[in-house]
């Protein structure tokens, strides 16, 4: 990341941390009508998902961005039964994207005139929402259709972990100046590396990413009471003290975490508690913690990636991670590997000097040729 102008990158983050604020002037992109009820099933009683929800009646409730859903169909149109005023959502036939859903509000979204036969079809949130969460009620099959058995998970099961990289932070933006609904019309977390990498992997996937947010410091400093610990255990963002409930279908056999950008990018400004080498150790101190936590929830036998990337002006990124990961395999944890990608390749041509859509292609090839080296039980 390049030297930013911070006040624009701080009003960006916090128009996306008070997106919800703007509901009230949300509309549908595209053909609906008021919301449907799926035949009052269950909306994961013939859908899939990987990612953190939380059961609210008959619907899921969510936060995190790129949580997706899945579902077969047959006949000549599927309805997606939606309530989000705050974020965007793309709507998948048989593997093409045929509508972008902007902050759709309460509604049923109707997908017609297709090819009468069996389709599959997935719903995709965009967006970040830290300040909301939406709801999914499932999908309905048009007149003369069915919607059909719930898909198969994969066997396959990556989690990234991380921050406005992860998120695929105005990766789809044509400049690097954006405004806060500039930067949520261009994120895209469906493109991002991780969603990249999953499924060319055929892989499932969970995007646990926040922007602004660092392990133990956050953007230039703001909000020094948390960070991204403080939410790492919610499916709700914006519920304090909301934790999910893992199924029991979730055990990764990968994780790859990639937070430090926002903790070393920006300089100690006054009256942070910080020096650099203080910062330095509680960012070790806090990482360890977080991999001890990584580890018991999900075995021996997951290989978890700290990955490090450039970042303008300092190496204490790079060179704390690595320092983390070599300091794992002295203890004897031989899976905890370490992952550094270049910015040479990559014109930070997103939002704010963030990577661009063709970064996240460019990082991803990168990261499927690491994955192919490691000892993977898949």
């Amino acid at each position: 990341m390049r030297p930013l102008r911070v006040t624009a990158v701080l009003a960006v983050l916090a128009g996306l941390a008070s997106v919800a604020l703007s509901a009230e002037t949300a509309h549908a992109a595209g053909p609906s009508v008021p919301l449907a009820s799926p035949a009052h099933r269950p909306a994961l009683a013939t859908a899939h998902t990987a990612g953190r929800v939380q059961p609210d009646g008959q619907r899921v409730r969510y936060s995190w961005p790129g949580v997706y859903f899945e579902g077969r169909f047959r006949g000549t149109g599927v309805g997606v039964v939606l309530d989000d005023a705050a974020n965007d959502y793309d709507v998948q036939i048989d593997g093409a994207t045929v509508a972008t859903l902007v902050t759709p509000g309460r509604t049923t979204y109707w997908v017609r005139d297709l090819r009468r036969g069996t389709h599959d079809v997935r719903l995709v949130k965009r967006t970040e929402s830290p300040g909301a969460s939406g709801a999914f009620g499932g999908f309905v099959a048009a007149p003369g259709g069915t919607i059909l058995g719930r898909p198969a998970p994969r066997h396959r099961q990556i989690e990234f972990i991380g921050d406005s990289y992860t998120a695929g932070y105005g990766n789809t933006s044509d400049s690097r100046e954006c405004d806060s609904a500039k930067l949520a019309r261009t994120s895209n977390a469906d493109v991002s590396f991780g969603a990249l990498t999953a499924r060319r992997l055929h892989a499932d996937y969970q995007l646990n990413a926040f922007s602004g947010r660092g392990m133990v410091r956050n953007y230039n400093g703001i909000d020094p009471e948390v960070n991204f610990r403080t939410y790492y255990d919610r499916a709700l963002l914006n519920v304090d003290g909301d934790v999910w409930r893992d199924p029991g279908t979730w055990r990764p056999q990968l994780v790859v975490v990639g937070l430090g950008i926002n903790d070393f990018s920006t300089g100690i400004n006054p009256g942070e508690p910080w020096t650099p080498e203080t910062l330095v150790a509680a960012y070790r101190d806090a990482y360890h913690g977080f991999l001890d936590k990584l580890r018991a929830r999900y075995g021996p036998r997951t290989t978890i990636v700290v990955s490090a990337t450039y970042v303008y002006g300092t190496t204490a990124f790079a060179d704390s991670a690595r320092q983390v990961v070599q300091e794992r395999n002295d203890r004897g944890d031989d899976r905890i590997r370490y992952w550094y990608y270049e910015e040479s390749g990559l014109d930070y041509m997103g939002c704010d000097w963030h990577p661009s859509q063709h970064d996240h292609q460019v990082i991803a090839d990168r990261l499927g040729a690491y994955i192919a080296t490691l000892p993977l039980r898949w």
